[in-house]
């Protein structure tokens, strides 16, 4: 190779025709792997032969540079008075000091360096290549999850820059252990006031040496992060892990650690901004191979998930801690109803534009756990891959929610154990828990769709191999959480629908057993006023309506909107089924006075409903059809009877012709021979 007593000027030659031979000599390795694939041994033998020549290489290249480095006074003398302010002393930079032959001597080392680093980054290439051939080209897609973040390599020239700053910087982090915030202003000030000579010196450099994408200030802000990450990594998280983990555990300890975090977060915003300002096109090459994306120092989570658990845990410990006082607080559980609609305004299609917990009817305390899971969420966001951001999310905003949905279940349990729901206090406990629920599906739903969330939950799924059938959740990062709340929803309102159906039931026994007021005779000598304007609702009746009707008032204001809906058309469809099979269908015998009773009743329940909906008949069909056809006039009545009788294949033709869509003809003819024929004389 060269001898060290050689002048420089023969060494870079030298060193530069030792480059090209190999370069030279990697085109034919590349082209024999796919022309020669049985040349293995030998592409082996000398592949070695190589590696050997590089070993010894490489760190004389390095050695020579460092030496170039010392020649110009680097590192600097560090300032470290008041770190934390703009106003500190500033650092000559001997980068933009360097004139005439040093220049030139630093230029000729910086381009073989990196001239050097593309030779060994063409031949780590063509090696992980052709183990891929050999594997038959199997590459799972988790390994290329974090590529970006997990193979980072800066740039060989810049981490020269760093390395020997460590030395002194970290000097000064030791007086620091207690106060890590001098840490990270003394890294960031140190950077800044370096940034400018780096960019303006060392671009052009990178540009000359072909290296595309790659930028000076990302590079030189992305090698001191990585210099603080490995710092963190050696004295100051091993520490905090220990007090945390440990039966020593306190407060103070978990402090220390969420007040770390919350700097290095930061301090990632600061970086960030640092490092891409007079970027034209910022981001644009981001995803491209070779671009030089800065280094974030919340990256030290992605290399140590026993550290990234810890913080989950204590995130989760202290959202928790924060939650449980307003669980125990029944005002937190409160409906609040700032405008509360009358009874009598029917539901319009603008009710359902729902955005804040207010227009959920949600109690206080889903905007606490709202609140609570998303702070952790932003915290989260610093995390540079999306494998690492979804093992915290799914370690602490996943634990915290269905901590919540299991107390949510808790509650709504209460009207299992009872047949009856006549409280009102009950009754509102079980409706503000449900608000809830349907304010937090709509809310994980609205996180579903931010693209931080999308690519988690691509990336969640090729990890677990999982293909989801459901299309209405495709790509929903939250979907089992949805699902889960989804079926809390349905499960309670079914039980309050059933639990009003079963008072009702109740409430109305009396009324339902009492067959022969439908047989009964009306007065014979009222002589200008008929039975239908005479008559009123039955007195067994009233009760069970004037129950339905109160329960109804008290739901409609404090269940939300869309649940109400689908309560009520559920109570009308039960009671539709129940009155039906009860009255019409039970073997009744129906006189004229009996047929204008029923009428009577079924009206007070169809004012029931009335505010709901303008046609509130519809949602009774099939009482309404046997209403129907209890009122026909005895011609029509003779006629279904004879067309029933005779099995004629027009039957529901005929039926549907009088109106009756709803009943079959075995319900019509069963109801036509409990009609007494003084009830239908016209």
């Amino acid at each position: 190779m060269w001898r060290g007593s050689e002048d420089s000027g023969l060494k870079h030659e030298k060193l530069l025709l030792a480059i090209n031979a190999t370069k030279d000599i990697e085109k034919v390795l590349v082209n024999a792997m796919h022309s020669r694939p049985r040349w293995l041994r030998l592409l082996m033998t000398v592949d070695a032969r190589v590696e050997k020549a590089l070993s010894f290489l490489r760190p004389q290249a390095l050695s020579d540079h460092r030496a170039v480095l010392i020649s110009l006074g680097w590192p600097p003398s560090l300032s470290t008075s008041n770190p934390e302010k703009d106003n500190c002393l500033y650092i000559p930079n001997p980068l933009i000091l360097m004139q005439g032959e040093k220049k030139e001597k630093y230029s000729r080392s910086f381009l073989a360096l990196c001239a050097l680093q593309h030779l060994q980054a063409q031949r780590d290439k063509r090696k992980s290549d052709f183990s891929k051939y050999q594997k038959g080209c199997e590459l799972l897609h988790s390994a290329n999850v974090d590529k970006q973040v997990c193979s980072y390599s800066g740039l060989w020239t810049i981490d020269e820059l760093v390395s020997p700053i460590a030395a002194r910087i970290e000097f000064h982090f030791s007086k620091w252990s207690d106060e890590p915030k001098f840490i990270f202003a003394l890294v960031y000030k140190v950077t800044r006031d370096f940034l400018e000579g780096v960019d303006n010196v060392l671009q052009p450099l990178i540009d000359e040496a072909r290296l595309v994408g790659y930028s000076a200030k990302e590079s030189w802000a992305s090698a001191m992060v990585k210099m603080l990450c490995q710092y963190l990594e050696r004295e100051i998280f091993p520490v905090l892990a220990r007090l945390e983990v440990g039966s020593d555990s306190n407060r103070e300890a978990t402090s220390s650690w969420l007040h770390l975090v919350d700097i290095m977060i930061s301090f990632d915003k600061r970086m960030q901004i640092l490092a891409s300002s007079g970027n034209t096109l910022p981001g644009m090459f981001a995803g491209f191979e070779g671009f030089s994306q800065s280094l974030p120092v919340m990256s030290i989570f992605s290399d140590h998930s026993n550290w990234l658990q810890i913080w989950a845990g204590i995130e989760l410990k202290y959202a928790g801690d924060k939650l449980r006082s307003e669980l125990e607080d029944e005002r937190s559980w409160t409906i609040h109803i700032a405008k509360q609609a009358g009874l009598s305004d029917v539901v319009s299609s603008e009710s359902f534009l729902l955005s804040t917990r207010e227009d959920h009817k949600a109690p206080s305390i889903a905007e606490s756990v709202v609140q609570l899971a998303w702070a952790m969420i932003e915290r989260c966001r610093s995390l540079p891959s999306a494998s690492t951001r979804i093992r915290f999310v799914r370690s602490s905003v996943t634990i915290f929610l269905y901590d919540f949905f299991s107390h949510l279940s808790q509650r709504c349990q209460e009207i299992e154990s009872t047949t009856s729901i006549q409280e009102d206090d009950m009754l509102l406990r079980v409706a503000g828990s449900m608000n809830v629920a349907r304010y937090l599906e709509c809310v994980m739903r609205e996180w579903s769709e931010d693209l931080t969330f999308l690519e988690m939950s691509i990336t969640e799924d090729d990890l677990r191999g999982r293909q989801n059938m459901d299309q209405y959740l495709h790509n929903c990062f939250f979907r089992d959480e949805i699902f889960y709340l989804v079926k809390l929803e349905t499960d309670y309102l079914m039980e309050i629908v059933s639990a009003l159906l079963l008072d009702f039931d109740a409430l109305c026994w009396d009324y339902i057993q009492n067959r022969d007021q439908w047989a009964r005779q009306g007065n014979k000598y009222k002589d200008k006023i008929s039975d239908e304007e005479n008559t009123t609702v039955s007195p067994d009746f009233i009760e069970a309506l004037d129950m339905l009707k109160e329960r109804m008032r008290i739901l409609k204001m404090n269940l939300n909107v869309k649940y109400f809906l689908d309560l009520w058309r559920s109570v009308a469809e039960g009671l539709d089924h129940f009155i039906f099979n009860s009255i019409p269908l039970s073997q009744v015998k129906f006189s004229s006075h009996g047929v204008d009773q029923f009428k009577a009743d079924m009206s007070a329940l169809l004012t029931v409903f009335r505010p709901f909906c303008a046609r509130t008949e519809a949602f009774f069909p099939c009482t309404m059809d046997a209403l129907r056809l209890l009122t026909m006039k005895r011609k029509d009545l003779d006629y279904l009877l004879k067309v029933l009788s005779k099995g004629e294949k027009n039957i529901n033709e005929c039926l549907h012709s009088r109106g009756l869509f709803h009943i079959s003809a075995g319900h019509v003819e069963k109801i036509l021979w409990n009609i007494k024929v003084e009830a239908t004389d016209k």
